[in-house]
């Protein structure tokens, strides 16, 4: 009774409420061919003891992140996250906080908020960020729904260094929605030239990734001209938020939204999520951006207080007139984004960046040294891809067994292109130590 508070009593009451005769007749219209037959393989009961006891021997069966050399990226970073972080955001006032609907009793939710989005626009040089999205793949689609309101066009263009899984999200929004998609083939390297060559007069934004899903970096300026040329809005995505303290942020080549994954910043794997959506703009159109945007003002007396400036979604005003059906935000991954980012200070993230291109480059020429690896890409941050003489999703699982994660094979992200199967994709990070890129290096060369 614990674990099933139903009797049978509370289930046919159920049932006669909802007028089905039986369990059965109330799943009736599920498929045969989607019903289980039988009960799952698994015991009838057990203790929790038990069961604590069996589940920890399936846990022993994984590899944790942090026990072996790690070089996994794709889209999710292992960065060092200081103590510091985790002690703050655990505050019993900051994990409880939600949404700050009444800001004269959540004037620290709407602070950090605010303190968050100064961060954001000043990283990725544009003039305006919101109070986050859900991720950056959520952030993608919303930016291309926002392009289309923007221009009154309805086709967007994703170039092949986009992230397949932000490509699937963009592509449900699309579809949902009826709007028109040109998802470019998957390339290394993916050119100005490539990606030019597909904005028309109907398009109204094209999605562009630096680094690119391939690792590879962008020079966003010419594609910007050419789109602006063309009437249709540039939309910069950074998977690596690390990597904005190296390289040029989107704004100032020229991006007109700029979306990124916050996640490498005060927030660990977590498994996948939960992540967080960073969103900036241009002031022009800060009236069509998803979401909710934190301002400052002054009260009666004259003190600085924070308020909720913008939110143009569905649960503030009139369903026609919303942006966006986003209800929320990543609100304890924004403060642990924060909390990170005023540790490091500009020169501290500065620093991050420069220490993470240092690992990359030091690993790329070690395995570039093993006979038969090639590494691909011409201009990288953190990571990057080389092309293997053998399957490289076998090459992970050898690697795997010799105690090292040495990365995403392409075709895991990619599954049913050809010519992806012997591509790896790599990641360094300032976790990674002198001793762990010699390690990938002997166990690579043993698989090999």
């Amino acid at each position: 009774m614990r674990y099933l508070p139903l009797t049978e009593t509370d289930r046919r009451e159920m049932l006669g409420v909802i007028g089905a005769k039986s369990v059965d007749e109330l799943f009736r219209d599920v498929p045969e061919s989607a019903r289980r037959e039988g009960l799952v393989d698994l015991p009838r009961r057990k203790g929790e003891l038990e069961v604590e006891r069996i589940f920890s021997r399936m846990a022993e069966k994984n590899v944790a992140a942090g026990s072996v050399p790690f070089f996994v990226g794709g889209g999710a970073y292992r960065h060092h996250v200081p103590a510091t972080v985790d002690h703050l955001i655990q505050r019993s006032e900051f994990l409880t906080s939600y949404t700050p609907y009444q800001p004269e009793i959540a004037q620290g939710t709407l602070q950090y908020l605010f303190e968050f989005q100064t961060q954001v626009a000043m990283i990725t040089g544009m003039d305006v960020a919101n109070a986050s999205m859900y991720d950056a793949s959520t952030g993608c689609g919303e930016a291309v729904l926002m392009a289309h309101r923007v221009t009154k066009r309805r086709k967007a263009v994703l170039s092949g260094t986009l992230h397949p899984q932000y490509s699937a999200v963009v592509k449900n929004l699309s579809d949902f929605a009826g709007y028109k998609l040109e998802i470019m083939a998957p390339a290394l390297p993916d050119t100005a030239e490539d990606i030019i060559s597909h904005i028309t007069e109907e398009t109204s934004c094209v999605v562009v990734q630096t680094p690119g899903f391939f690792g590879e970096l962008h020079d966003l300026r010419p594609i910007a001209e050419a789109a602006h040329a063309k009437g249709a809005l540039l939309i910069a995505v950074v998977p690596e938020i690390v990597s904005l303290g190296a390289v040029t942020p989107p704004g100032e080549m020229g991006a007109d939204i700029v979306v990124a994954e916050g996640q490498s910043i005060g927030n660990g794997l977590n498994f996948g999520g939960p992540y967080v959506g960073l969103f900036a703009t241009r002031e022009k159109y800060v009236r069509q951006m998803p979401g909710r945007l934190c301002g400052e003002t002054v009260d009666a007396d004259g003190k600085r207080g924070f308020v909720l400036t913008l939110s143009t979604r569905e649960q503030h005003i009139r369903r026609e007139k919303a942006t966006s059906n986003i209800c929320t935000n990543s609100g304890l991954c924004c403060l642990a984004f924060t909390i990170h980012m005023s540790l490091l200070g500009e020169d501290g993230y500065a620093q991050l960046a420069r220490i993470n291109h240092a690992a990359a480059v030091s690993l790329a020429e070690k395995l570039a040294s093993v006979p038969g690896v090639e590494i691909l890409n011409k201009a990288f941050f953190n990571e990057f891809t080389m092309r293997l003489p053998k399957p490289a999703a076998e090459v992970v699982d050898a690697l795997a067994d010799k105690g090292v994660l040495g990365g995403v094979p392409a075709s895991r992200l990619l599954p049913g292109v050809k010519g992806v199967e012997d591509l790896l994709i790599v990641a360094s990070t300032e976790i990674n130590t002198d001793a762990d890129r010699a390690a990938y290096q002997a166990a690579l060369k043993e698989v090999l």
